[in-house]
């Protein structure tokens, strides 16, 4: 899929980090000491566990080592190191206090072992705290989805996007199998952008990266202008200029059973 560009990502920082603070709000643990941020970015979200905790330790991992490069100038306070979270997580310590992931399993496959992986990072009675997208049903997540398959570009997508999350029902059964404890709940976040060429740099930094990544640069600018006209049409401006850029996300916080 290529390099994450941390610049990019960065553009809508506030937004991006909300969903992380709020998770974070929502671990009530005492003084925990040790603490690790899986899909760490470019460390915006491990920031926020260290304001809330700071007396723990905190590291930081992502598998992008322009992100990684990023957290470490940014937060030179807090530790970071590149890591492939779909393979290497069992190698890592399995002591944490709070195993945190905002914004990284939909890009990573099998959550029914992921999730075993994850929570097998923790102490008993530790606590695993997740965000993820579920936007499928928006507009800007649609029209993707349509112009990447149509007759005019599906020849160049051979292997479409793939979201790994599973059904929320399905980490219902998966939370209640593996942890002592569990709650999940959604919340569609009502961003405030200032046009529609804004959705178009905050996807940028996301999901329309896959694509983007495999054409060429003249091919590029003409899939992003078709995905542009649709979200024109398809996103209304609102009476000061501004658009309602909805997104929901889905949390879940469990607990880990004995060991």
């Amino acid at each position: 899929m290529g390099d994450w560009n941390s610049v990019q990502y960065l553009m809508f920082k506030n937004e991006r980090t909300q969903p992380a603070i709020d998770l974070v709000n929502r671990i009530y643990i005492d003084n925990p000491k040790k603490i690790i941020d899986i899909g760490c970015g470019p460390g915006n979200s491990t920031q926020v566990l260290a304001q809330r905790f700071p007396n723990a330790y905190i590291l930081g991992v992502d598998n992008s080592s322009n992100m990684i490069e990023t957290a470490k100038r940014d937060y030179p306070n807090l530790d970071f190191k590149t890591c492939d979270v779909g393979k290497d997580l069992p190698i890592l310590d399995n002591d944490f206090d709070i195993v945190f992931s905002n914004a990284c399993i939909q890009w990573i496959p099998n959550h029914n072992q992921l999730l075993k992986n994850m929570i097998g990072l923790l102490k008993t009675g530790g606590i695993l705290a997740v965000q993820t997208p579920m936007n499928y049903q928006e507009p800007i997540h649609k029209i993707i989805g349509e112009i990447s398959t149509n007759e005019k570009w599906k020849s160049e997508f051979i292997n479409p996007r793939t979201f790994y999350n599973l059904t929320q029902s399905e980490y219902f059964d998966l939370l209640s199998e593996i942890s002592s404890e569990f709650f999940m709940w959604e919340t569609i976040y009502c961003h405030n952008l200032k046009s529609h060429k804004d959705i178009m740099e905050w996807y940028r930094g996301t999901g329309l990266r896959p694509y983007l990544n495999i054409l060429s640069d003249e091919k590029k600018k003409i899939f992003e202008q078709d995905v542009f006209d649709r979200v024109i049409k398809e996103y209304s401006i609102q009476k000061n200029g501004n658009i309602i850029f909805r997104f929901p996300r889905f949390f879940f916080i469990a607990t880990s059973k004995a060991k």
